[in-house]
């Protein structure tokens, strides 16, 4: 599976994003979403992952209330919508993929990972 992220860019502190993630080649077996972000000199943290037929989710604290994650199979393409943005969503935001969790927040589970798409918040 390729991933591609795209959608970030520079939004004003309470402004809002959505991220996507497109896939492509072998997407016709199941595979669980992540969105993960990397922020300057931290390590990488998970965000929000849902499962392939999108009934079960799962955010970190810091997002709950805020963002949202989706997905159309149809498409190929999981989403993260970002509200209520804050300077401390600042970071580069990955997707991955995989196939051997029903929804997890483990990096170490994800097989697949897409670029990166940066997301700046200014205050």
């Amino acid at each position: 599976v390729q991933l591609q992220a795209f959608g970030g860019g520079l939004v004003q502190a309470g402004g809002s994003l959505r991220l996507s993630c497109a896939a492509s080649g072998r997407t016709d077996r199941n595979y669980a979403v992540g969105w993960f972000r990397q922020a300057p000199g931290k390590e990488r943290e998970f965000v929000a992952a849902i499962s392939w037929i999108g009934s079960m989710s799962d955010y970190t604290d810091s997002v709950k209330g805020r963002f949202t994650i989706s997905r159309d199979n149809a498409k190929n393409t999981a989403f993260l919508q970002m509200n209520g943005l804050k300077p401390e969503d600042t970071a580069v935001y990955y997707c991955a993929a995989t196939h051997d969790y029903t929804v997890t927040n483990m990096e170490k589970a994800y097989n697949y990972w897409g670029q990166g798409t940066q997301v700046t918040v200014s205050s």
